[in-house]
């Protein structure tokens, strides 16, 4: 089983696969058409000629769909592959090239997100307009707490390490301590 663009016959499976429906997907497809050869200096169809093996993907309308259905779909690489009828290592690549592609053609159009300041008055020029900005910060990385008991509350087993956990439950749990 194998999918592909031509098994997406409603909005709502558009939409559910690539988070775009049809037409924004067809929009973007053209300049996406557009910034490959701009990135690789030669169209898609091209390369996969000279290739000496059979690719999985033949055009940018297949790389566009299996990029945005990759990242909308969160699959491991292997089930990505298993999925789109490649090997993982294969789904791996093909993604890397297609996010490389698809960030020149947000930062073209201006949708990529700005994710990185130089200054503190970029950052607030940057979000002047916005009214309420929300920023995920539950788990920062900290230097480990030379207080045992400080190293018990600020442990996660997550990924072995010490992060700043919200200050509502290291202050519970302190004041329990006493």
């Amino acid at each position: 089983m194998k999918i592909n663009i031509d098994d997406l016959k409603t909005e709502r499976q558009w939409r559910a696969s690539t988070g775009y429906n049809q037409k924004r997907f067809e929009s973007l497809l053209r300049i996406f058409e557009r910034k490959y050869q701009e990135v690789y200096q030669e169209k898609i169809e091209s390369i996969k000629a000279r290739s000496p093996m059979q690719s999985s993907i033949q055009n940018c309308e297949e790389l566009l769909f299996f990029t945005l259905f990759s990242l909308k779909s969160g699959l491991t690489y292997d089930v990505l592959g298993l999925v789109t009828g490649m090997d993982g290592t294969t789904a791996k690549r093909n993604q890397e090239i297609g996010i490389q592609v698809l960030q020149a053609v947000f930062e073209e159009t201006g949708d990529a997100p700005k994710r990185e300041f130089k200054s503190l008055k970029e950052f607030q020029s940057h979000f002047a307009e916005d009214e309420t900005l929300i920023i995920d910060g539950t788990e920062q990385l900290i230097e480990r707490p030379k207080s045992l008991s400080w190293q018990k509350d600020s442990y996660s087993g997550k990924k072995k390490l010490s992060p700043l956990k919200r200050p509502s439950s290291r202050i519970q749990k302190r004041k329990s301590d006493t």
